[in-house]
């Protein structure tokens, strides 16, 4: 038992409290009768407070002393002690926890987080001050604890269930003070508000479906209340399996005729199937019975006249493994080829003229309508013919028709909303017909070409000869006439008439045939040999071009080509030049013929060519021919006789001997373009086995003179005498040199040679002089001259100090000394 908020006294046993009532009355003893008891009934709900007071509302003062108890309803056995309080002073029973969280404040008992088990009777015993004195009072509380509903849930006897079958719904609680109420909410499987669903089977703790439809798809909740609380179950889905139904085909655009529908070609067709069915269907499209597609729509971007037949839509439930099917026929208008075309062409003997329209093929085939003339917001009203299939002819009179008149022809399609259309202006072209004439290849036949373009109906055209008889067939805009090419249609005329509808008189054009005149710049031309020569042709007059060409032939009567090297031929719309290059006398002079030839006939002009020749130059003779030593080359030198120009010399040669049976070989050029001013020439390359005759000529432009004599080259003169004479000098000099450097050697050794230089020099007898080598020499030398002879102690003194004693002398001879010099010529 608890004690205010001092710690909890030790436990107290047995009701001996209720002895101590009437000691704590003040030993006043109270009756019986006069005791105070209430009996009431209180409603508690679990996990929550409720408070139960002792005594009664008109008691304001609380008990002095408070005793409260508990007994279960229907319980044997005595009360259970709660609790105990004095004033502020409470002490709480151990065992109340099994009621709550029990307190006791002023007499009134306190139980928090109520629990199931309090529920029962609480007995309040209690000592009340009143007046001075103390009344006992009793209290029986009932207490009723409510339990709040817990969460339901939903359990179906399926999750999924076919269409007719019966479907349940069981709402289940686990705990809830009775009495409970239960109600249904459904929502759609798309969403949406929820509703209740009515019906037998829709109230109470189960919800009979029966039989089940598609429309009983979708999300279930059921509520449960009681008088504490409600509470709603999580949503659960109940799944109904139907269908297929009848598939229903819709087309796009929707274009519905009698047994199906129509679409024009190269159009989007958009074919939609819809087979309500759960789980959703599977859907495959059949064209004339073959699958083309699988899916609910089958788009069709641009149809063609093959996409068209029958349509199938298959739709299948997996789940069931069940079919159906829709069939439909779709028809594709397509309209003809390209685009209406209108023509006007010339009838009548040429004199009316007949439109046609034309637009072949389409399904169905196009309806086509002439209208006109007029303007375009009259042409509806003003029909020139009526309403026909593909094709439709209009007959208008030709001299009744304004020129520039406009015609229509209307198309119409079911394929084409805005429909089609083409026209025509009937005019008549300006100018005239163009006449002009040719001649095939080889000039085996002539064509007369007329030509006059344009114009609606075209222009019909036709030859006639100068007789006015017709010649050849009647054609539009343009003919040709044939005919084999004879000198007889010279001069000959044919006229092209040109007829057309709108005109009331034909026009013409006129031809003749002849051959082109010619004409020359100048009849002669004169040109130096080697120049240039322009002859100069031109070709005039002839009404008819029959492809005449003019040509050049020299004076043998050949054609003169592009292809030569000597010729240039220049060409013109109606001219030709010929150049000749390098003109040669006399091969290129004389009468050249400018000639023109067509189909019909010939004309030819001569022009004379003449060559004028250079002055000759002057004569040449060979001065100088000799040899080389080698024999390889020649030297020439040569010099002119007379006067004359001359612009340069050619040196010729050729073998000298002629050999046996055989002519002479020609002359070659040794030598070309030598200047004029040169005098002579070495020439090389020669066969030194070979003997050669030479000459040489003067050369004035194209123009030679007369060859010089013919020489052989002379042998070359003997030229050893010059380098033999200077090889001998040339030696000498050298042997004289190298002698004096030997007798300067030994007389300047005669030390070391004294025998050779007693030879050299004392073989000049007494009298010779001694070559001076020395001072001491020339000093001797000197005093000698003078006439002083020197004495004898000095020339002992002398001898002594100047060189040594001389060794005895050896009176053997010694050998000769034989020199040979030689001198070798070089030549």
């Amino acid at each position: 038992m608890e004690h205010g908020q001092a710690p909890a006294p030790p436990p107290w046993r047995g009701p001996w409290i209720l002895c101590l009532l009437p000691a704590l009355a003040g030993g006043q003893l109270l009756a019986a009768g006069e005791a105070a008891y209430e009996e009431r009934a209180v409603t508690g709900v679990r996990g929550r407070v409720v408070e139960l007071s002792c005594g009664s509302a008109a008691v304001s003062a609380p008990p002095a002393v408070v005793f409260w108890s508990f007994a279960t309803p229907g319980g044997s056995g005595p009360p259970q002690v709660v609790a105990v309080g004095s004033g502020r002073e409470a002490m709480v029973a151990a065992s109340a926890g099994t009621l709550g969280r029990v307190t006791l404040r002023n007499g009134t008992l306190e139980l928090r987080e109520l629990r199931a088990a309090a529920q029962g009777r609480f007995l309040c015993q209690g000592l009340f001050p009143e007046q001075g004195r103390l009344r006992v009072g009793y209290a029986a509380v009932l207490l009723r604890v409510l339990v709040p509903v817990s969460k339901p849930f939903v359990r179906p006897t399926a999750a999924a269930a076919a269409e007719g079958a019966a479907v349940a719904l069981m709402c289940t609680v686990r705990e809830g003070t009775e009495p409970l109420s239960f109600s249904w909410q459904h929502r759609e499987p798309q969403g949406g508000p929820s509703a209740s669903p009515t019906g037998p089977g829709c109230a109470g703790a189960e919800l009979h479906l029966t039989p089940a439809n598609r429309s009983h798809a979708g999300w279930y909740t059921c509520t449960v209340r009681n008088e504490v609380n409600n509470r709603t179950s999580e949503p659960v889905y109940l799944d109904i399996v139907y269908g297929p139904d009848e598939p229903a085909i819709s087309v796009e655009p929707f274009s519905p005729e009698q047994g199906g529908f129509s679409a024009g070609e190269r159009e989007e067709v958009v074919l939609s199937c819809l087979a309500p069915s759960n789980p959703p269907s599977r859907y495959v499209w059949l064209h004339n019975g073959s699958q083309v597609h699988t899916g609910q729509t089958y788009v069709i971007v641009a149809i063609t006249r093959t996409q068209a037949g029958t349509y199938t839509c298959l739709a299948e439930n997996t789940h069931l493994q069940t079919r159906t099917q829709a069939t439909i026929i779709l028809t594709v208008y397509y309209p003809p080829a390209g685009s209406p075309s209108c023509s006007a062409v010339a009838t009548g003997n040429l004199w009316d003229v007949t439109l046609r329209c034309r637009w072949l093929g389409g399904f169905p085939p196009a309806r086509l309508r002439w209208v006109g003339p007029g303007p375009p917001e009259e042409e509806e009203e003003e029909g020139v013919t009526g309403t026909s299939f593909s094709v439709a002819t209009s007959i208008q009179p030709g001299v009744a028709t304004r020129n520039g008149s406009s015609f229509s022809c209307l198309a119409s399609h079911p394929a084409l909303p805005q429909g089609a259309a083409c026209g025509t202006t009937l005019w008549v072209p300006a100018g005239g017909p163009s006449c002009a004439a040719a001649a095939t290849k080889g000039d085996e036949y002539v064509m007369l070409r007329c030509r006059w373009e344009g114009g609606t109906p075209l222009v019909t055209l036709r030859w006639h000869n100068s007789e006015g008889r017709a010649l050849g067939d009647p054609s539009p805009s343009a003919t040709v006439l044939v005919l084999s090419a004879n000198n007889g249609l010279r001069g000959q005329d044919f006229i092209c008439m040109a007829t057309h509808p709108l005109q009331a008189t034909s026009a013409e054009c006129r031809l003749r045939l002849e051959v082109p005149g010619l004409e020359v710049a100048r009849s002669e031309v004169a040109v130096l040999e080697g120049g240039e020569a322009r002859l100069a042709c031109r070709q005039h007059g002839g009404s008819a071009d029959l492809g005449a060409t003019a040509v050049w032939y020299d004076p043998k009567e050949q054609e003169v080509t592009s292809g030569l090297a000597k010729y240039q031929l220049e060409r013109g719309e109606a001219w030709v030049n010929l150049t000749i290059h390098d003109a040669e006398w006399p091969g290129d002079g004389g009468i050249y013929h400018c000639t023109v030839a067509n189909a019909v006939g010939t004309a030819s002009l001569p022009v004379r060519l003449r060559i004028d020749r250079y002055p000759a130059p002057p004569n040449v003779t060979i001065s100088k021919l000799r040899y080389t030593r080698a024999r390889t080359e020649v030297r020439l030198e040569w010099r002119t006789q007379g006067a004359g120009n001359l612009t340069g010399f050619v040196v010729q040669r050729r073998q000298a001997k002629k050999l046996p049976r055989r002519a002479p070989s020609p002359w070659e050029t040794a030598a070309g373009d030598i200047e004029p001013h040169s005098r002579d020439r070495r020439l090389g390359g020669l066969d030194p086995a070979v003997v050669y005759a030479f000459r040489v000529l003067a050369v004035n432009h194209r123009t030679a003179g007369h060859p010089s004599e013919v020489q052989t080259p002379a042998e070359p003169p003997f030229e050893a005498y010059p380098a033999v004479m200077g090889a001998a000098v040339a030696g000498m000099l050298v042997a004289t040199t190298a002698s004096l450097l030997a007798l300067r050697c030994i007389a300047h050794r005669r030390d070391a040679l004294p025998r050779l230089h007693d030879l050299l020099f004392r073989m000049a007898g007494p009298r010779a002089q001694e070559p001076i080598s020395t001072l001491e020499d020339a000093g001797t030398a000197t005093s000698r001259k003078d006439g002083a002879a020197p004495a004898p102690g000095d020339a002992a003194a002398a001898g002594t100090a100047a060189e040594p004693p001389l060794a005895p002398l050896d009176t053997t001879e010694d050998p000769p000394v034989n020199v040979t010099i030689t001198v070798t010529a070089t030549p």
